[in-house]
């Protein structure tokens, strides 16, 4: 046994692709020791990934693979001889079984006599399976984007590959990709170390070796780093703390090999301007972290992670010229800003006619008066459910919604349309109704962000995305496999969450219906919205997959109701009781299913005359009693207790099952047992289908 390390040297990779093809590089080395009986399943292993590199250590690689034995079967012996004789079939069974026609044996099967073979597949040596499957692993990684490096070869990467190193023990393995040959030697951090080779003598020197060239090529490693030295940083400063940013932490982690932390400042008269332009320079054009005070209001200062370190000369030298970078995003958004200003939002409105939404649906103004019809539709039905809604608010931000596009601003910082929008609006005099409507058009943009603050801005961000959703639906470009060009998924899933967790009383069906233009998109839209809420269900609140599919059999239209019905059923799922009565009502459908692929059919009703056993009679009963109460408790939406009382049903159903054959001999018997169980499949399946419940054996 060895450790293995196989690492992909390349020029520097986008930070968006490197944590996919750093856990597809580790998937694929291992599944392919796996399969090619190299490492046991379950073999410890650990991955490395900086911009320059993708590496994969695995502990216990075996130096060879073991003999596999196998036992072939081949043709009959009446085929096989002839006479006495081997026939051709005989001779190909031998020399495909790799043993001589002497060496057959036969076997008995139901089928008769056959010829077998016992065949021995010596195992290769690791290095050899590795030099030549590995090659194809690392060309199988997905990216986004690829490119050619070498004029007239084949191979098609990421990044041009610089380097490559592949150890078994201390024991060079020749794989060959991209023009390079596998060796031991690595390099460390391009500027701090230089392009001086770092030889290893064993896997198990890699990381220490980095170290030494100033790269840390643990991720989680880098990404505590980059936290302490914020947390380091800010507190030189008293009452600062900088502004929490998961993203730009994980994006800063992968663009970095050797991270260090500086702070700057800036004028504090920038601070007139709107928070969210502020931190969007900062954020998504510098990758700076913002600084706030003890209040949580912003602070004149900054936080930049660099990929270096220097001294106290060299460090106010970058520190100098990153507050100048910033100075000048700031001086443009504040000259934009007040440009804007100029050309109120209700200005703006016939500017939206030169301004394209997609080709075959014409421009923002026609969609704009699309969403104000979907939005008025959509408010008729909420406030018909008692929602109180600002119809008049709601009408005057979806005409104004997407005016800003016309801006200077969002031209220049497209991260902040919608955004920009709000905020002109609030500085202009609308109400805030309207300005926080339009503020939040576009929320949620993920299933972290959260959804609109108001129900005119839910309203407004539902009405904007089904839009999008009809329109491409209509035009035929849904979403097929990992293919979304136009993020239909995300606008779904907007909708979805804004339905689970706003008070936005509306069905998926009703919002499809409200922007469809034929029946066909509507049916089309409902079936993609269900699978929405499957993988709502599932990914943000973390129901199981058997609870999901249970809950979703009976309905996903309202998607509230899902949710609640859902987590009930997970409230209940660990009772002995409701476990039972889950895994009866399975058979009771595998019964009826049964029944009828065999054209028996289940009585109209349940006679109660023909309940000639006691255990039927008191199933009739006591599910009939019961079945009043939970329908009280589901029109109360009172899931969890209607369906701790359906578990409370567990004792007649047993016996029933116990004592009672359901397809009975009698004709009349079999149809109302068969029309008993239809009544109690009906009366409390109506929070979930218990049958899809998983129950452990």
């Amino acid at each position: 046994m060895a450790d293995f390390l196989f690492e992909i040297g390349l020029e520097e990779v986008p930070a968006r692709m490197i944590a996919g093809a750093q856990a597809e590089l580790m998937q694929r080395v291992v599944k392919m020791l796996e399969r090619e009986r190299l490492v046991s399943s379950g073999a410890e292993t650990k991955s490395f990934a900086t911009p320059r590199r993708l590496a994969v250590w695995v502990k216990g690689v075996a130096e060879r693979q073991e003999d596999m034995v196998e036992e072939l079967v081949g043709p009959s012996v009446k085929v096989a001889y002839k006479d006495g004789v081997a026939t051709p079939a005989a001779v190909a069974f031998a020399k495909k079984a790799g043993v001589e026609v002497a060496s057959l044996k036969t076997v008995t099967n139901p089928k008769g006599e056959y010829l077998a073979a016992t065949s021995v597949k010596a195992g290769r040596g690791a290095a050899e399976v590795i030099a030549a499957e590995l090659p194809k692993e690392v060309a199988g990684i997905y990216w986004a984007k690829n490119m050619y490096w070498r004029p007239g070869k084949p191979e098609r990467f990421v990044r041009p590959v610089r380097w490559m190193v592949a150890l078994l023990g201390d024991t060079v393995v020749p794989v060959s990709f991209g023009g390079y040959e596998a060796g031991a030697v690595t390099y460390g951090h391009r500027v701090l170390f230089g392009e001086e080779a770092i030889a290893l003598k064993a896997p198990s020197e890699y990381e220490d070796a980095l170290l030494g060239g100033f790269v840390i090529a643990d991720v989680e490693v880098r990404r505590q780093r980059i936290r302490k030295a914020l947390d380091k940083v800010t507190r030189t400063v008293e009452g600062l703390h900088w502004r929490e940013d998961h993203g730009l932490v994980d994006k800063l982690t992968q663009l970095t090999e050797w991270p260090s932390v500086l702070m700057g400042g800036f004028e504090p008269e920038y601070l007139a301007l709107p928070e969210e332009v502020l931190v969007t320079v900062m954020r998504d054009h510098q990758g700076y972290f913002a600084v706030e005070d003890k209040d949580g209001k912003l602070a004149p200062h900054f936080l930049a992670v660099l990929n270096t370190e220097t001294d106290a000369a060299g460090m106010a030298v970058i520190r100098h010229g990153n507050e100048r970078v910033l100075r000048a995003r700031f001086n443009d958004a504040r000259f934009f800003w007040e440009f804007d200003q100029r050309a109120p939002l209700v200005e703006r409105v016939p500017l939206l006619d030169h301004v394209t939404f997609q080709k075959d649906l014409g421009s923002y103004a026609k969609k704009s008066e699309r969403v104000r019809k979907v939005a008025a539709a959509l408010t008729g039905l909420v406030v018909a459910r008692g929602t109180v809604v600002d119809a008049s608010a709601l009408d005057t931000a979806a005409s104004l919604a997407k005016t800003d596009l016309t801006s200077e601003l969002v031209k220049e910082f497209t991260e902040l349309q919608g955004v920009v929008g709000g905020l002109y609006a609030r500085s202009q005099g609308f109400s805030a109704a309207v300005s926080d409507a339009i503020y939040d058009q576009y929320k949620p943009e993920s299933m972290e962000d959260e959804v609109p603050r108001t129900v005119e801005g839910s309203l407004l961000a539902i009405a904007d995305k089904a839009d999008t959703i009809a329109g491409m639906f209509g035009l035929g470009f849904e979403p097929t496999g990992s293919k979304d060009p136009f993020a239909l998924r995300r606008a779904a899933n907007g909708i979805v969450k804004i339905l689970a967790e706003a008070n936005v009383p509306l069905l998926l069906s009703e919002i499809a219906r409200a922007c469809s233009s034929s029946p066909e998109t509507a049916t089309k839209m409902q079936a993609f919205f269900a699978e929405r809420v499957e993988f709502y269900l599932r990914e943000v609140r973390e129901q199981a997959y058997d609870v999901v599919k249970a809950a979703l059999a009976v309905g996903s239209d309202d998607v509230r109701d899902a949710v609640a019905r859902a987590e009930a059923v997970t409230a209940v799922r660990g009772s002995e009781d409701f476990a039972a009565v889950s895994s009866a009502f399975k058979r009771m459908k595998n019964i009826l299913a049964q029944a009828k692929e065999k054209g028996i059919a289940a009585g109209a009703t349940v006679n109660q005359a023909l309940l000639t056993e006691p255990t039927e009679k008191a199933l009739a009963e006591r599910s009939a009693e019961l079945a009043e109460k939970v329908k009280e408790l589901r029109a109360e939406k009172k899931y969890t207790t209607a369906l701790e009382q359906i578990a409370t049903l567990r004792p007649q159903v047993d016996a029933f099952f116990d004592a009672v054959m359901v397809m009975a001999p009698d004709e009349a018997v079999r149809a109302n047992r068969l029309a008993l169980l239809e009544r109690v499949l009906g009366d409390f399946s109506g929070i979930a289908d218990f049958s899809e419940i998983v129950v452990a054996g």
